[in-house]
């Protein structure tokens, strides 16, 4: 296997490859909570000038009326990709009327499940449906969980990459579509198995408002997070 990385990390090295990697594509999905000034959640209703929540394509609401969600595109460069997040970002404050964006993943003071409007999508079928799996959200995990702020890192690898990674591994005789599969898959187990590195290192909070451990329906919320996610984990690994 270290023969192998190795084997790779040469592939790639070489000049000839390097315009290979200038195709990988990279997009963010960067939650954000609206605020007041006093540090409280917004219960107001999702800003008019931001569009429809359901079918905006940059900017929607997660799991709290008031956690917004900003989307970006899909751009060969990171510099692009964080431009157009900044520009996301610009128009939103000014979109806001005496509100703010909470910079923090961990909410700001909470005063109970009431004070967590659960997003609403409007009347269709489809937004009914998002609104009432949130439902199940809250009495499964409970509201405060939900208000942790995230971000998501997307990417892909060019045809190019795959077509010239399979070449070299010898394992032409397999599908060019269930080679990537397979190296996409490798890359998820990878991640699994640092994970709880990458949290330490990018995901821990210096500080958390008493408010948000208030009534005792974050840490029994935890439990069943983690029990479930020790199942997932344990399941792929043995199943």
């Amino acid at each position: 296997m270290a023969t192998e990385y190795q084997d790779r990390l040469e592939l790639f090295q070489s000049s000839a490859n390097h315009s290979v990697l200038h195709g990988i594509c990279h997009g963010i999905e960067r939650e954000s909570l609206r605020v007041t000034s006093d540090a409280r959640l917004s219960r107001k209703n999702h800003p008019e000038k931001l569009g429809r929540a359901l079918t905006h394509p940059y900017i929607t609401t997660d799991y709290s009326e008031a956690l917004l969600e900003f989307i970006t595109p899909v751009h060969s460069r990171i510099s692009d990709t964080l431009s157009f997040l900044e520009q996301l970002h610009q128009y939103t404050c000014q979109s806001m009327a005496a509100e703010f964006l909470w910079a923090g993943s961990m909410p700001p003071l909470l005063e109970g499940d009431g004070s967590i409007p659960i997003a609403q999508y409007g009347s269709s079928n489809i937004g009914v449906m998002k609104s009432i799996y949130r439902e199940g959200l809250w009495h499964r995990y409970g509201k405060p969980m939900q208000t942790i702020a995230g971000i998501h890192y997307n990417f892909s690898m060019p045809e190019e990459f795959w077509a010239l990674l399979q070449q070299s591994s010898g394992q032409e005789e397999i599908s060019a579509q269930d080679f990537r599969s397979a190296g996409y898959f490798s890359l998820i187990r990878n991640f699994l198995r640092y994970s709880w590195l990458l949290m330490y290192l990018f995901g821990a909070s210096p500080a958390v408002s008493r408010s948000f451990f208030a009534d005792g329906g974050v840490q029994s919320g935890c439990r069943r997070w983690i029990k479930t996610r020790f199942f997932f984990l344990m399941r792929r690994r043995y199943v």
